[in-house]
């Protein structure tokens, strides 16, 4: 499972951002990114409404889905796919009466984390991190281990667990062989300067995917 999670500071300082951030959620859609989570924190909820509008739009027609960073209500004013919930967040019992069948993932900092939110229910995905240093979290952030990841997987219970920050295609072959069912990643999607968009997300797509089909899980 791959997650694409947005900022889109990142692809551009201009007032093009936002259309830039359409393309690449267009992009990923047509690459076979399953989850895009739209994580545009400094937008109120009209201009955050209007954006996951058109990524929805973007990737009609495909198997992406669209997911909003913890806001339930402007997910479903959007017509998003569903919601991530941040660690501190409601428990997603609380929203699934809202969300109905929609996507809800949850991100944790620990087995034990991992095995209350997943005996509660009602999440779809775990997202665990932060595993290695990124520039969206600052260089005060205490970093997680592998072996943390793991644990992590173990306490589960069955519900897939993807690995984040400063995730590279070799990281994400390290986090597989721990168990990681995907990995989520910010820096990753966007493509260098000059590149052509569609070409970067395809070819992080297949190196991904190739490198969770090859690694085995080391217990």
């Amino acid at each position: 499972m791959i997650c694409l999670v947005t900022d889109r500071r990142r692809l551009s300082a201009g007032e093009d951002a936002a259309d830039r951030l359409v393309d690449l959620v267009a992009a990923a859609a047509r690459a076979g990114i399953d989850l895009i989570q739209v994580r545009e924190r400094d937008l109120d909820a009209r201009r955050l409404v209007a954006l996951v509008k058109r990524c929805v739009a973007a990737t009609h027609g495909t198997s992406t889905k669209v997911l909003v960073n913890d806001r339930a209500d402007v997910a479903d004013a959007a017509g998003a796919h569903g919601v991530h919930l941040r660690g501190d967040s409601i428990a997603a019992t609380a929203i699934r009466s809202l969300l109905g069948d929609g996507v809800i993932g949850r991100s944790v900092h620990g087995a034990d984390e991992a095995a209350v939110v997943s005996g509660a229910g009602n999440v779809d995905y775990l997202i665990f991190g932060t595993l290695y240093q990124t520039a969206s979290k600052g260089e005060w952030r205490a970093l997680a281990t592998l072996d943390e990841l793991r644990a992590t997987c173990r306490a589960a219970a069955g519900i897939p667990v993807l690995a984040i920050g400063g995730m590279t295609v070799e990281r994400a072959a390290d986090a597989a062989r721990a168990g990681a069912s995907g990995i989520a990643g910010i820096g990753l999607f966007v493509p260098p300067e000059g590149e052509s968009v569609d070409k970067h997300l395809h070819l992080i797509a297949a190196s991904l995917r190739r490198a969770f089909d090859t690694c085995e899980v080391v217990s």
